[in-house]
């Protein structure tokens, strides 16, 4: 099924093809996805609604986020994903299971490489603990948090050392949802979301180098 241009705008904001601050032109865009004027200037409409894109002047750029916007960002996201990840315990069939725990096995094999790889296999195993939650509405509301992550300049992953940490950290949160545990599953989804928060601010702060 052909992409629609709103879907290809996005997909390159989230894949870090355009970055925040970044300018967009109409008419580049409409020449680079090889589609008319009219859906480009319709998907931007709609991304400037959504907040992804901010007008400065008669231009449109890609939405950035400040500390605030950060934190608040990382509240809801802890407190969502956790419910998620309980629902997952509660309701993940044993196939869903199976394809968590493949997931985090094949992950480790990316420790160490690209930062931006190790990013796709976090919000693919993500979206995997959203989809066994079997909460349409919960989904809908992680979709739009997880849109908003697009936001940020890098990701967590980049900061050294993080990407063990991380994975070392979806075992136990597979591992708790494996067991049924519904409690622990959301204490370990929760801690993994404040330690990945901790994580980006102390790069911030240059307390951790980035690769």
């Amino acid at each position: 099924m052909q992409k629609d241009a709103y879907t290809l705008i996005l997909e390159a904001i989230e894949g870090g093809t355009y970055k925040p601050g970044d300018r967009l032109v109409e008419s580049e865009l409409a020449e680079r996805l090889g589609v008319s004027r009219t859906p480009v200037r319709e998907a931007l409409q709609r991304l400037e609604t959504q907040a992804m894109l901010t007008r400065d002047g008669r231009s449109l750029i890609v939405s950035s986020l400040d500390h605030n916007q950060l934190a608040e960002l990382y509240a809801v996201r802890t407190e969502l994903e956790g419910l998620a990840a309980r629902l997952a315990a509660r309701h993940a069939t044993e196939e869903e299971l199976r394809v968590l725990q493949s997931m985090v096995a094949e992950d480790h094999a990316l420790a160490g490489g690209d930062p931006r790889a190790l990013s796709r296999a976090n919000k693919r195993f993500h979206k995997q603990i959203h989809l066994a939650s079997h909460n349409r509405f919960l989904v809908q509301q992680l979709d739009l948090v997880h849109r908003s992550m697009a936001l940020m300049a890098n990701t967590s992953f980049a900061a050294e050392g993080r990407d063990e940490v991380a994975l070392a950290e979806h075992d136990v949160i597979v591992d708790a949802i494996a067991r049924r545990d519904g409690d622990a599953a959301y204490l370990a989804l929760k801690n993994h979301i404040s330690q990945a928060f901790e994580t980006r601010l102390r790069v911030e702060a240059g307390e951790i180098r980035t690769r």
